[in-house]
C-alpha cells in the first residue's frame, strides 16, 4: 500500500506522487504565503497566493515567496504558477527558482506549467538576456501563455483572466474555480468596472488595498483605496472580501478581513 505523507500546515494528503492529491476534489483551500505590497511589510513575503484542491495553483511569486514555500516543503510541489504583470513584487521570486531547478532540490521534479500573460513569455527572455540566458525560464518551467478574457485549465482549475488597469502595465486578475467553488484575484488593480466583472458572486474576492485615498495614486491610476476596494466589493455580489497588499503602516478599519502571510482560508 502506497505510503501517505500529511503536510498538515498545508492540510492535505499527498501520495508520494505529489501530483496526485487523494482528499476531495470538491476542496478549495486559499494559502497566503505573501501579501505584502511593492515594498516589503515587517518580516513579509511579497505577492504569492497557493490555491489546493484537485491540483496545486501559485498564484503569483514575489520575492520571500520561494523561501516560505521551502519552510513547508524542502523544494516547492506546485503543478502550476500563474502570473499576474511583471512587477517585481509580483514574479520575482521566478529568478531564483530557476537556480535550485538547475541546481538545487528541484532539480528531479516534473516541470510546473508557467502561465503568463500573451506578452509574457517575450518578457522573460528579456530577463533571462540580463540574468543568466535568454531561455533560462524555459529550461525549467513549461511556459504557456493565456489570453484575456479566454478562460484556460491549469492545476486542475478552470482560470479565466480579466485585463486591469494598472498604470501602463499589461495586467490581469484571475477568477478561479473547482466547479463547485470560485475565487477571483485582484492582482494589482486601479478602478475599472472591470472588478466587479471578475468577482461576480463568486465565494471569496481576495483584492488589493494598497492606497490610503485614490488621489494618493498617480496617472494613469494603478492600485485601490479601501474605499474603492468596498465599492467593487458591492457591485460585484461576492459573498466574502479577503483585503491583500496593504501596507502595514495604514490603517483598516475593522469591518475588513485583512489578510496576512500564513492565513489559510477554506472558500
Amino acid at each position: 500500500m502506497t505510503t501517505r505523507i500529511f503536510l498538515a500546515t498545508l492540510g492535505r494528503v499527498y501520495c508520494p506522487d505529489y501530483d496526485r492529491p487523494v482528499d476531495a476534489r470538491d476542496t478549495l483551500r486559499l494559502h497566503v504565503v505573501g501579501c505584502s505590497p511593492a515594498w516589503p511589510n515587517p518580516g513579509g513575503a511579497q505577492s504569492g497566493y497557493l490555491l489546493e484542491g484537485s491540483g496545486r495553483l501559485l498564484m503569483d511569486c514575489g520575492p520571500g515567496v520561494l523561501a516560505r514555500l521551502r519552510e513547508e516543503e524542502g523544494w516547492p510541489r506546485v503543478d502550476a504558477i500563474a502570473i499576474t504583470h511583471f512587477h517585481l513584487d509580483h514574479w520575482g521570486d521566478l529568478v531564483p527558482w530557476v537556480w535550485g531547478s538547475l541546481y538545487g532540490l528541484g532539480h528531479d521534479l516534473p516541470r510546473v506549467e508557467l502561465w503568463l500573460s500573451p506578452t509574457g513569455r517575450e518578457q522573460l527572455a528579456e530577463f533571462g538576456e540580463r540574468l543568466g540566458w535568454a531561455d533560462m525560464f524555459e529550461r525549467v518551467f513549461d511556459l504557456r501563455a493565456y489570453e484575456g478574457g479566454q478562460p484556460f485549465r491549469a492545476a486542475g482549475f478552470e482560470i479565466l483572466p480579466l485585463r486591469l488597469p494598472h498604470y501602463t502595465l499589461e495586467t490581469y486578475g484571475f477568477r478561479v474555480s473547482n466547479g463547485d467553488r470560485t475565487l477571483a484575484y485582484s492582482g494589482d488593480s486601479g478602478p475599472s468596472e472591470h472588478l466587479p466583472e471578475l468577482a461576480r458572486d463568486v465565494d471569496l474576492f481576495v483584492c488589493e488595498a494598497t492606497l490610503l485615498t485614490g488621489d494618493a495614486d498617480g496617472a494613469p491610476r494603478g492600485h485601490l483605496s479601501l474605499d474603492e476596494v468596498q465599492s467593487a466589493y458591492a457591485a460585484s455580489g461576492a459573498r466574502r472580501l479577503l483585503i491583500t497588499h496593504r501596507p502595514h503602516e495604514l490603517p483598516t478599519d475593522d469591518g475588513f478581513e485583512l489578510a496576512h502571510d500564513g492565513l489559510t482560508v477554506d472558500v
